[in-house]
Parts: C-alpha cells; sequence; structure tokens
C-alpha cells in the first residue's frame, strides 16, 4: 500500500469527523445560498434575477465575477449567462461585480485533494465534496488553476436560465398568458400573437417576485454560442488600444508612487538617505513602507527618478545568498525527514531495478518569474474610515481582507474594485503591491494613491516558480519499459502563498510538489514515486501550471529516455503502456497530426511531451531544425481533451498561447540569485521567445472527457519535454536541465 493511499484515507476521515460533528449548523451552511450581493444596492424598478445577472430600464448587465486576466475569462462566463438568458452579444453590458462569498469557486477543490484527476471513486469524490463544502462555507471566490470554465459552466449557465424563466413569469403576470406559451429571443420575451417585452421592460415586474429555480438547461443542439466561433468581448478594446487596465486608471486629485523594498526578499531595510530625492522635482512626500521606502509625486516618472535617487542599507536575505546554496539545499533534500509522501509504489521497483539494462538521470528546473506585461500597480483612497481600492487581483476577497489587516479596518469597509488585468499567470495571486498601496494611502488620507511598480522593482519582488530537482533510475527490459524509480525535491509555493496569508500549511500530502508525475496514465510495472519537499528558500508563488511546469518536464522526459534506451518508439511504447483510453486518444490524435513515423528529414528531429495535469490529458510534438548556426523550431503539433471545448476560438488561443509560454522558458529563462538578490531585471535578460522564433502551431480539441475541464495551463508542462525530445532527435543531445540555451544555442 502506497503512503499517498493512507494520507488520504487519514484526511478523509478528519475531514468526516469535522462535518459530522456540526452536522446541523454545516449541512445548512453548505445548503442555504449566499446572499445576492447586487440587492444591496438596487435602484428603483432594477432586478438581480441571480447574483449574475441586474436589469435596470437601460441596460442588462452580466456580473463576470472570475478575473479576467487577459485569458478571456470575462466572455466566457458571458457567453455562458447569454446562452440561456438569449441574449445576443452587444445586448449587454459585463461587470467584475464585488467581492462575495457568493461567487465562491466550486473547482477549486479538484486539485486539492491527493487523488488522480480522473479517479472518481468514492473516496476520491467524497473528499473533493469535503472541500468543496470548506470552499463554499469560507466564500473562497478566486480565479486559478484553470478552474474559471469548470466552476462556470454548469453555475453561470444555470443562473442565466434562472433569470429567463423568471421574465417570462413577469411577463406571464403582465399578460395574463402562461408562462408554457411563453419564448424568449434576443433579449425579449415574446408572446404568442407576437407581442414581444423587452427584458428591461419586465425588470421592475421581476424585482418583485421570487425567482424560478426550477429550470431545464438547453441541449448541446439547441446552442448558439457555445461551441461556436464567436469574437470576444474585449477583441476591439485591445486592438484598437482602449481597453483599460489598473495601470491606467486617473482620478481628480490622484498622486503617484514608487516604491522601493529590499530586494532580497523578507530582508529589514536598516537605513536609507533620502536626500538627494527630497528637492527633486515633482516630489511630494517620502514616507516608510514595509521593508522599504515610497516616493510620492505629481506624476509616475519623477516618482520613479527618485526613488532611484535613494541611498539604502538593505538587510541580508533570509535565505541562501548564492545559487549554490540553493541548489545544495534542493540536492540535501532526498533524505527520509524531507519525504512529504510516496505517491506511488507498482509492483517491485527494487527488484526489477537489480537486474537488467539501467539508466539514471538527475533533472533541473529553475526559478522563473511571471513577467506579465501590465507590471504591479494599485489605486487606493483612504477616506472617512473607507477604503476604496482598484486593482486587478485573482482572489478579490483575499485581497479585500489584507487590506484591511493593513488599515486596520472591517473588510467591509473596503470597497474593491476589480479591474482588466495585463496577464498574470500567477502574478496576481500575491499582495506585496496592494499592502504597499494601503500603506502609502495611509499616510495621505483623502488623497488617492496610484502606486505603480518598475519593470525592475516587479522582478526584484516577483515570487518566481519553484526551484526543483528530480533523480530517476529505471529499467528497460526485452525492448520494453519496465521499471521507474523517480524522486522529485522542490521548494513548496503552496506552504510559501500560505505562509504570506499568515496561516500554516495544511496536513497531508502537497500535491502540487507530485503535480504532473505520479498521475500520468502509463502502466509502468514496476512504478515508485517520491516527493521530497525542500525547506523555504527564496519565497516562490504558482506560476501557470504550477508544479506540473517542472514535475511534468521530469517525468515526461526520463520516460523519453527510457524509451531511447529500449530502442522503442516514443509514441508507440507510450500506447502501449497507457491505461486510461482518454489519454489514448489524445495521444494517436497528436501522431496522425504530425505524420508519426515518418523520416522528419535531414538536420531536423521530432520529440513527443505528453503530461496529463489539472485533469486535462495534452500530447505535443516539437519538429525543430538542427541549422549549425543553432536549433530553429519549425512546428508545433498539440492535442488536448478538456470534455467540452466552451469557446473554439480561445481555446486555439490558448494552447497556442500555453506552448509559447512553455517553449520560451524552457529556451531561455531563469531567475538567480547572487548576494541574496536576483539577477535578472527584464525581459532583456529573462527572455521568452521571440517573434521570430515562433512556430507554425496546429492545435486539436478532444471532447471524450466526461467532465468539462480548463484549458489555461494544461498545455505548458509539455512543451519543455517535447522539445528536449526533438533536441536530442536531431543533434543527440540530451538536456536535462532549464533553460536549455545553456547547452545549445536557439535561431
Amino acid at each position: 500500500m502506497s503512503r499517498i493511499g493512507t494520507i488520504a484515507r487519514r484526511t478523509f476521515l478528519v475531514g468526516s469527523v469535522a462535518i459530522a460533528g456540526g452536522v446541523a449548523f454545516g449541512y445548512y451552511q453548505y445548503r442555504k445560498p449566499h446572499a445576492n450581493p447586487l440587492l444591496d444596492e438596487l435602484g428603483e424598478g432594477e432586478a438581480a434575477l441571480t447574483p449574475w445577472v441586474q436589469i435596470n430600464a437601460d441596460k442588462i448587465t452580466l456580473i463576470t465575477p472570475h478575473s479576467d486576466l487577459g485569458q478571456g475569462a470575462a466572455s466566457m462566463q458571458a457567453m455562458l449567462l447569454a446562452e440561456e438568458l438569449d441574449l445576443e452579444f452587444g445586448q449587454f453590458e459585463i461587470s467584475p461585480g464585488v467581492p462575495s462569498p457568493a461567487y465562491y469557486n466550486t473547482a477549486l477543490a479538484d486539485e486539492g485533494v491527493p487523488f488522480n484527476s480522473h479517479d472518481h471513486s468514492f473516496p476520491a469524490d467524497a473528499m473533493r465534496g469535503i472541500l468543496g463544502v470548506v470552499v463554499k462555507i469560507m466564500g473562497v471566490q478566486g480565479t486559478g488553476g484553470s478552474t474559471s470554465v469548470p466552476d462556470s459552466f454548469d453555475k453561470l449557465r444555470t443562473a442565466g436560465a434562472v433569470a429567463r424563466e423568471t421574465l417570462k413569469k413577469a411577463a406571464s403576470e403582465k399578460s395574463g398568458i402562461n408562462t408554457t406559451a411563453l419564448k424568449t429571443a434576443s433579449g425579449k420575451v415574446i408572446l404568442p400573437d407576437g407581442t414581444e417585452y423587452s427584458y428591461q421592460e419586465l425588470a421592475p415586474i421581476a424585482a418583485g417576485i421570487e425567482p424560478v429555480t426550477r429550470v431545464k438547461l438547453r441541449e448541446p443542439s439547441e446552442w448558439r454560442l457555445i461551441g461556436k466561433e464567436v469574437q470576444r468581448l474585449d477583441i476591439l478594446a485591445k486592438s484598437t488600444g482602449t481597453q483599460t487596465y489598473g495601470i491606467d486608471l486617473e482620478m481628480d486629485g490622484m498622486v503617484h508612487a514608487a516604491v522601493k523594498v529590499n530586494p532580497r526578499q523578507g530582508g529589514a531595510l536598516n537605513s536609507y538617505d533620502a536626500s538627494a530625492a527630497e528637492g527633486m522635482r515633482g516630489v511630494l512626500k517620502i514616507v516608510e513602507v514595509t521593508n522599504g521606502v515610497a516616493v510620492v509625486a505629481d506624476n509616475t516618472w519623477r516618482a520613479f527618478q527618485a526613488a532611484e535617487a535613494i541611498t539604502f542599507d538593505w538587510g541580508p536575505a533570509p535565505y541562501p545568498a548564492d545559487m549554490d546554496g540553493h541548489w545544495a539545499e534542493v540536492a540535501n533534500s532526498f533524505v527520509e525527514e524531507r519525504l512529504d509522501a510516496e505517491w506511488r509504489n507498482d509492483g517491485d521497483v527494487a527488484t526489477a531495478l537489480a537486474s537488467g539494462q539501467s539508466v539514471e538521470a538527475e533533472y533541473r528546473a529553475p526559478y522563473v518569474a511571471h513577467q506579465p506585461l501590465e507590471p504591479l500597480n494599485a489605486l487606493v483612497l483612504m477616506e472617512g474610515g473607507r477604503v476604496d481600492i482598484w486593482v486587478g487581483h485573482q482572489f478579490p476577497r483575499f485581497a479585500q481582507q489584507k487590506v484591511a489587516e493593513v488599515a486596520g479596518i472591517d473588510p467591509e469597509a473596503v470597497h474593491f474594485h476589480q479591474q482588466f488585468s495585463g496577464g498574470s499567470f500567477g502574478h496576481r495571486l500575491e499582495f506585496e503591491n496592494i499592502t504597499l498601496a494601503t500603506e502609502i494611502a495611509m499616510q495621505m488620507p483623502g488623497t488617492p494613491v496610484k502606486l505603480t511598480f518598475t519593470r525592475e522593482e516587479d522582478f526584484a519582488h516577483d515570487y518566481p516558480r519553484q526551484i526543483g530537482m528530480a533523480r530517476g533510475v529505471g529499467r528497460v527490459k526485452d525492448g520494453k519499459v519496465d521499471a521507474i524509480d523517480l524522486q522529485v525535491a522542490t521548494v513548496s509555493s503552496t506552504d510559501s502563498q500560505i505562509a504570506r496569508l499568515g496561516q500554516s500549511a495544511p496536513p497531508g500530502a502537497d500535491t502540487q510538489i507530485a503535480a504532473g508525475a505520479w498521475n500520468q496514465p502509463f502502466a509502468v510495472p514496476n512504478f515508485r514515486f517520491r516527493a521530497y519537499k525542500v525547506p523555504p528558500l527564496s519565497p516562490t508563488s504558482s506560476w501557470r501550471s504550477v508544479g506540473a511546469s517542472s514535475q511534468g518536464f521530469f517525468a515526461s522526459a526520463f520516460l523519453d529516455e527510457l524509451i531511447h534506451a529500449a530502442g522503442a518508439d516514443p509514441l508507440e511504447e507510450r500506447l502501449r503502456l497507457c491505461n486510461h483510453d482518454i489519454a489514448r486518444k489524445v495521444l494517436e490524435t497528436v501522431g496522425d497530426m504530425s505524420s508519426w513515423g515518418t523520416d522528419p528529414g535531414e538536420n531536423r528531429g521530432r520529440g513527443l511531451g505528453f503530461v496529463d495535469s489539472f485533469g486535462v490529458p495534452v500530447a505535443e510534438v516539437v519538429e525543430v531544425t538542427n541549422t549549425g548556426d543553432g536549433i530553429r523550431i519549425d512546428k508545433v503539433f498539440v492535442a488536448a481533451d478538456v470534455g467540452r471545448v466552451v469557446d473554439p476560438v480561445n481555446f486555439d488561443n490558448h494552447v497556442k498561447g500555453g506552448v509559447v509560454w512553455g517553449l520560451g522558458h524552457a529556451m531561455n529563462c531563469e531567475i538567480t540569485y547572487a548576494d541574496g538578490m536576483a539577477e535578472q531585471a527584464n525581459y532583456f535578460d529573462h527572455e521568452g521567445m521571440r517573434l521570430h522564433q515562433c512556430p507554425e502551431i496546429v492545435v486539436k480539441g478532444l471532447e471524450n472527457a466526461s467532465r468539462i475541464r480548463g484549458i489555461g495551463e494544461p498545455p505548458v508542462p509539455p512543451a519543455a519535454p517535447a522539445l528536449a525530445a526533438a533536441i536530442f532527435d536531431a543533434t543527440g543531445i540530451r538536456l536535462r536541465e532549464m533553460p536549455f540555451n545553456k547547452f545549445v544555442d536557439f535561431v
């Protein structure tokens, strides 16, 4: 019995006891819906038929509470609501709404349990159910983990249907005609004689009746929007440069702030000399903030310049000062006392490895930055015991609570205004920009203060992806992969993030330390996987695809090495080992797409990567050419199964973006530390894929899985191992450490 099985049962029992210990309260709280936050500020004649639909005489507003970080979440949510509400794009406005427990994310429980995403046994789904209860009671409103689509798909369609049927009921009261005889189309209720009532016209009546909660969702054959090619709501604004982000906000009387915080993250500010900055043009105020100093000026550029003029004596870093110390800590973590969990122990690994042809390899994945195009920023106004904050954030209720903690006020006195974000990739899970802006605003009550990070400050306080290492030993027998013993050691980004929330790490195994490696659908006869938790080093955070971004590389690349040692075909051997029908179809599809098995040509190579993460099996084939001057990536084929492709255009964009993200960071990117400070400070020294390096990418979305999933993160993990395999095929060079440009050049 593997150790993780014991942990899973223990966690389940503890959770069951906790629920059973408060059955009456817990069950009531779980079944009782959260209050509709829209009802608090309704005007006369307005109707908030659900927490997602608000109608008045002038307009229809659809609430899209999942943060739009550039990934199209707002359009996706609006599409689901409009599908059932019978609205056309252009007939409504969208709003992110306010932080509210009503917008809790039901899908967050899926990745938080130590079970395979495709395991729907009683213990697995029972634990997901328990976590779901906790998520609801706590009202955890959040965007991330590719959960926006699975959380929204049924919930928002139902909300749209409730609004539709309630409007039909209002039309029935107005006309005296039974609802069964009424139809809806294009924002109107239509009577049998052709008379039309607009939704806005019906809003005052609908506001006074009980919502109709017994509704029937439309069949896929009736869908007008879902699964169809529609234009995202933000395309025009983004194409014309008129989309407004947090960094663009202006307000009467607003001042601008820049910060300098100890670049040794968590280190103290010993002293500073601001005399050179105090007399600079436009400088209004210089104030101390946590571990640093802020300059307030009449525009952003002057604040930046003055901050650069200040000299500092920074305290030491609470982690190793250079990379040798970081890697040594990781390498020294492959010991029993740091074992987080033995996730798998199938067959008899020790006996299998004792004889036959063995393969050993060690892999490394570095720290990497999030580097969204829009640097962190926040606009805060503190006045009369109330705080208003305008910022883009992935967990608005947590952000609201953080502001309240810093300001020493009740969270209800914090009014959070969600903004569109210019990228995140996990970066906008953090709170440093929010807490620092609040600290500055507290020293300037009544004045709106907009804090903007310089790119360099953003990199210095990025909370990068975790550093990690893997050690693999395997055996091949009779031309087949027979045994794998894979160990990984990595920092826990989960623990790091939870600590910044002032909480302790939860009990049980850390799923992100093992993500993308332990749960792959390959039935190797003898397979053991162990995950070791490295003590905290530089603080880290979730990065697009989280643990699977590195562990997926380790597992897929090592399997590729073993297949080569066995003399087998990389696709055929994976298909032979594959024990999951959905994954098998994904592999077969990408093989057909890429004409796998044909000769790639002289000086060319073809590589396959497969990682199942966030419940989505993704296979990628990368084709490269060894030009003599370096490696050129020519073409990428991708197959992925998310159960249901809600928006084909955005699906295609997500997959292509994920591939470019995964390839670019595998090629070029790492954060290194010297004297406790990040050595990379901007795009020129943490360079992703350039436009001229971007390959043609061909995408196929499959719909065989029984449960709908998100696609924001799953395309990232297979990219690195597919590229490494392609380079090996073209050059014979095995790449086991990212970034690959340490060992090969790219053109």
